[in-house]
């Protein structure tokens, strides 16, 4: 049974079918991709796997568990972890409250230890924050625990979203666009953390993408998406020989 299975999802805004009869299966620890021109509706999937929208038709199964039409914070503690095209971060909060906050979904002390100061909220607090620097650490800014948001450079501060988002407990993690805006350094940088990610904590991986060299080097199947259709699946072989995916993502005549 795959971890995350999609059924023949659609989806409609105002009349206009923006996904169309999506499928997908994810199998434990496996990174898949998910490429397409602008507009294709890649986030729009997103959006409808992990609760923001709410499905027209088709259905949603993690862990053979019915998810769909949930909302975002159901889905999350179901496993489903994720990041965004445009960073959604507190700005004038810390790197270390940041990570620390995606964890307050699953204090057990309750009020009473909250108001109180109780042993076990003391407990829990020491290990969420023990569990924020080891997360920090992963993504190679544990030193940067102390700053704020505001001030960090941008690259620096993907690393704290994809930190946080670790913080659920994801058993499937989505990277919308993880690269989007570095130069080629820090892209090297990002694809190395997402494999210190997946070898670390074996997580499956389902990332949207629209710098080729990132979904090639990581992903093991990639999808094309084009008018909220799957145009081609296979390995990333497959795809960069595929001429529907040559003519729709890239332009006839180019060759990837």
């Amino acid at each position: 049974m795959a971890l995350l299975r999609v059924e023949k999802m659609s989806h409609e805004f105002g009349g206009l079918r923006a996904v169309n009869n999506y499928s997908l299966e994810i199998e434990k620890g496996q990174i898949r991709g998910l490429i397409g021109p602008n507009g294709a509706g890649k986030t729009t999937i997103f959006n409808l796997i992990t609760g923001i929208y709410k499905p027209t038709e088709g259905e949603i199964y993690l862990e053979g568990k019915k998810i769909t039409g949930l909302p975002p914070n159901q889905i999350a503690s179901h496993g489903l972890g994720r990041t965004f095209q445009n960073m959604q971060l507190w700005r004038h909060m810390s790197v270390l409250e940041h990570v620390k906050m995606a964890r307050y979904s699953r204090i057990t002390y309750g009020l009473f230890g909250a108001f109180f100061g109780t042993a076990k909220r003391q407990r829990e607090e020491e290990e969420i924050e023990e569990m924020a620097y080891s997360l920090l650490k992963m993504v190679g800014i544990a030193h940067l625990a102390g700053q704020i948001i505001l001030n960090l450079p941008y690259g620096a501060q993907r690393r704290v979203e994809i930190a946080r988002a670790l913080a659920t407990e994801p058993k499937v993690l989505f990277l919308d666009e993880p690269t989007a805006g570095m130069n080629p350094e820090e892209l090297i940088q990002m694809m190395e953390i997402v494999r210190k990610v997946h070898k670390n904590l074996g997580l499956a991986i389902f990332l949207i993408e629209h710098r080729l060299k990132v979904v090639m080097e990581l992903c093991e199947i990639i999808q094309t998406l084009n008018f909220g259709q799957v145009i081609a699946e296979g390995t990333p072989e497959e795809i960069q020989n595929d001429p529907k995916v040559i003519d729709a993502y890239l332009g006839k005549g180019t060759v990837i």
